[in-house]
């Protein structure tokens, strides 16, 4: 009978401190996702529409599941934690009966031990004889007593022990199941959001933001590009260098006559005001329209 309240005294104790780790743990779980749907949405703002909608759907339904997560370290508490908490009143209470029993069972002990070393010493003193023998059964009498009731109580004790141990992880297989349940629908939910999401079209987002950065350079080039495929570079006879001052004297020659008829004409009634001296490289080589 001790023996049974020491290992339930034991191995509850550690069912106790055990299970308020996993419980404790289940919520650090649950703060850690709750920071990454933030983080999350704070990553959404920065991408493409579709990606953007996406991770939002997303983070929704992993913010759902941490609700269901907050519901099971809350059940986890009340139907598995605490009760093994209030567990040790139940044990304190058989082994005070134990302690009982053996005070006792010790008193009875020594009584009889008593009456042996009278019987030895002093075999013809009836009376004191007669007395210890008394003391001897009204001991016995107690310690029956005690014995029978430390018996119904160790016996109600491991009853009780037995239906909490299989209400108490009944409890906790159900708070799992339910939450992981949820959580595979919520999941599952969440898989196929990102299996809809259309990357091609934020691809082609993506693509057409940078050729709107960059397209002016790259009309630049193409500009030049043309304009340089009008230069005689490979007439016969003519030499690379031939070429290049044909080049440059052709657009000396332009530049010269731009040059005149701005002196002439410094304001056109169908343009406006000429800016003087702003004139870009890469401008003048641009159509005359785009002035």
């Amino acid at each position: 009978m001790e023996s049974t309240v020491t290992n339930a005294e034991k191995h509850f104790g550690q069912f106790c401190s055990l299970l308020a780790a996993y419980t404790r743990k289940t919520a650090r779980l649950r703060d850690a996702a709750d920071r990454l749907v933030l983080q999350l949405l704070d990553f959404a703002s920065t991408e493409g529409p579709e990606m953007r909608a996406t991770l939002r759907d997303f983070a929704e339904d992993l913010a759902k599941v941490q609700d269901y997560r907050q519901a099971q370290v809350e059940r986890l508490e009340v139907k598995v934690v605490n009760p093994l908490k209030l567990y040790g009143a139940q044990i304190k209470q058989a082994r005070a009966e134990i302690k009982k029993f053996k005070r006792v069972r010790n008193n009875e002990i020594k009584q009889l031990e008593k009456l042996e070393k009278l019987r030895q010493k002093s075999p013809w003193d009836r009376q004191t004889i007669s007395q210890v023998e008394t003391s001897v059964q009204k001991a016995s009498g107690d310690t029956g007593r005690t014995t029978h009731q430390l018996e119904e109580t160790v016996d109600a004790f491991q009853k009780q022990k037995l239906k909490d141990l299989q209400k108490m992880l009944s409890d906790f297989v159900t708070v799992e199941l339910v939450f992981h349940a949820k959580a595979v629908e919520v999941y599952s939910s969440a898989f196929q959001t990102l299996e809809d999401c259309d990357l091609e079209r934020d691809l082609e987002d993506f693509r057409a933001k940078m050729r709107g950065v960059y397209g002016r350079y790259d009309a630049r080039l193409l500009t030049d590009t043309t304009l340089s495929t009008a230069v005689p570079w490979s007439l016969p006879g003519q030499s690379s260098q031939s070429a290049i001052w044909s080049q440059r004297k052709e657009e000396e020659a332009s530049e010269d006559d731009s040059a005149e008829e701005d002196l002439e004409d410094p304001e056109d009634p169908e343009e406006g005001p000429r800016e003087w001296g702003r004139r870009s490289t890469s401008r003048t080589r641009a159509p005359q329209s785009e002035h």
